[in-house]
């Protein structure tokens, strides 16, 4: 199902006009405007889901291998070295347009290996009780 007021749908169906790396029936992967490398691309699924929570059971299950062809395609074509998948669920995860995406970043000899993130320092008695929390809602 569209969201006909979503910009990432008009995208992913072809009404606004993008650099398109790949198209199938379920997703459009599109070059992103605001780069973190060159070729870093977006999958975008066709239907609107918000974001993973909602994904439709089709989507899930090729976002990955669409992700990994992509990224193999990345190496051989631009030469880099590896690259990075990055998927952000809701504002406090960096979701700024709430319509599952998938990024596709590629990483070259000798630059950024991905955005970091502060660790944090944990306890076993801890890490426990949270585990328990996350398993009781499963």
């Amino acid at each position: 199902m569209r969201d006909n007021t979503c910009i990432f749908c008009k995208i992913a169906n072809g009404e606004i006009p993008s650099a398109t790396v790949y198209e199938d029936e379920t997703f459009r992967a599109i070059l992103d405007l605001n780069p973190a490398s060159k070729g870093h691309t977006i999958i975008l699924p066709k239907d609107h889901y918000k974001d993973v929570c909602d994904l439709g059971e089709t989507a899930a299950q090729k976002i990955l291998p669409t992700a990994a062809r992509i990224g193999k395609a990345m190496k051989k074509s631009l030469g880099c070295t590896g690259f990075n998948l990055v998927q952000n669920n809701g504002v406090s995860a960096g979701q700024t347009v709430f319509h599952f995406h998938m990024h596709v970043i590629p990483r070259y000899e000798g630059g950024p290996a991905m955005v970091s993130w502060e660790q944090q320092a944990s306890n076993p008695e801890e890490l426990q009780k949270t585990a328990e929390q996350i398993r009781q809602e499963l």
